[in-house]
């Protein structure tokens, strides 16, 4: 089933898990797949893996979420290390596991790797790949800007290309200010996106965590999620809490605005989403009574 259907009648609420490190054992991950599958999110997607690693640990973590587990999956697909032939190898894959929906990404310049030259940007994967399968495409946004796009402006028109690219829906970029997400969907709406689009919340459990998320991906602090890291963030039993309610008090504001949808980044803590979950279950079912 192609997920963009899923937002035709509700909330549409889906997780987010990695495969495992080349040196780690796959069978932790499917553990956390068997708990967060009890929690019956509308899908859930996977990751490309390791920087450097091979996507076939993608590709069968999202077939065996359909087609062991019976929940909808989605295939991250990264192209800037990617030529024609090795796309449409993965599409071949995908398409013989039954996997209907794909985040098409850029992905990650490595400073070990000459980047390909067949697709420069992620609206190119999208074009390629609309020529080649009848695939559900998904895009990514950042409500506050990508940090090489040279400004809102560009980050918008950017988007736009995804989407007359053939992008069906998008996903956010990680956030802890939904005024950012709001100002985003204006933004978008006045530049005639009008896909669905899900707000990507991570829940951040320790500080090491949110550093890392800073220096990567430059997403601004609130004053108020600040003072929660400077109360909590040595402790790891009280920060793994906090940050919890801090993502649920985002989701809660979120579903109230009408959001089309959320999308948790697990970080493949089953416990940490569902937390999450049972807090935001009944909201997600009045989104359902509401608009069903």
């Amino acid at each position: 089933m192609h997920t963009r259907d899923f937002f035709q009648r509700k909330t549409v609420f889906s997780f987010e898990v990695f495969p495992p490190k080349p040196t780690s054992s796959i069978d932790t991950v499917y553990q956390t797949l068997r708990e967060l599958n009890g929690l019956s999110p509308d899908f859930i997607s996977v990751t490309y893996g390791a920087v450097g690693s091979k996507n076939n640990a993608t590709v069968q973590i999202a077939s065996d979420i359909k087609n062991k587990y019976g929940a909808e999956s989605v295939a991250h697909l990264p192209c800037i290390n990617l030529k024609k032939e090795d796309v449409l190898a993965t599409l071949s894959d995908l398409k013989r596991n039954g996997i209907e929906n794909i985040l098409a990404l850029r992905g990650d310049i490595r400073p070990d790797a000459e980047p390909k030259t067949d697709f420069k940007h992620a609206s190119d994967l999208i074009a390629f790949i609309r020529e080649n399968g009848e695939f559900n495409l998904i895009g990514a946004c950042y409500p506050e800007g990508h940090p090489e796009s040279g400004g809102i402006v560009n980050d918008i028109l950017n988007l736009k290309k995804k989407v007359d690219a053939g992008a069906n829906q998008l996903i956010s970029q990680l956030f802890f200010d939904n005024s950012y997400f709001y100002s985003f969907l204006e933004r978008a709406k006045i530049a005639g996106i009008d896909v669905p689009i899900q707000a990507g919340i991570m829940p951040v459990t320790n500080k090491n965590q949110i550093e890392r998320m800073v220096t990567l991906c430059g997403v601004a602090l609130p004053k108020k999620f600040v003072k929660v890291l400077e109360k909590y963030g040595e402790n790891p039993a009280a920060m793994q809490e906090a940050g919890i309610a801090y993502a649920i008090d985002q989701i809660v504001d979120l579903i109230a605005q009408g959001v089309d949808g959320i999308h948790l980044y697990t970080m493949n803590n089953s416990y940490v989403a569902k937390k999450i979950s049972d807090a935001v279950t009944n909201l997600l079912a009045d989104s359902y009574s509401i608009s069903g």
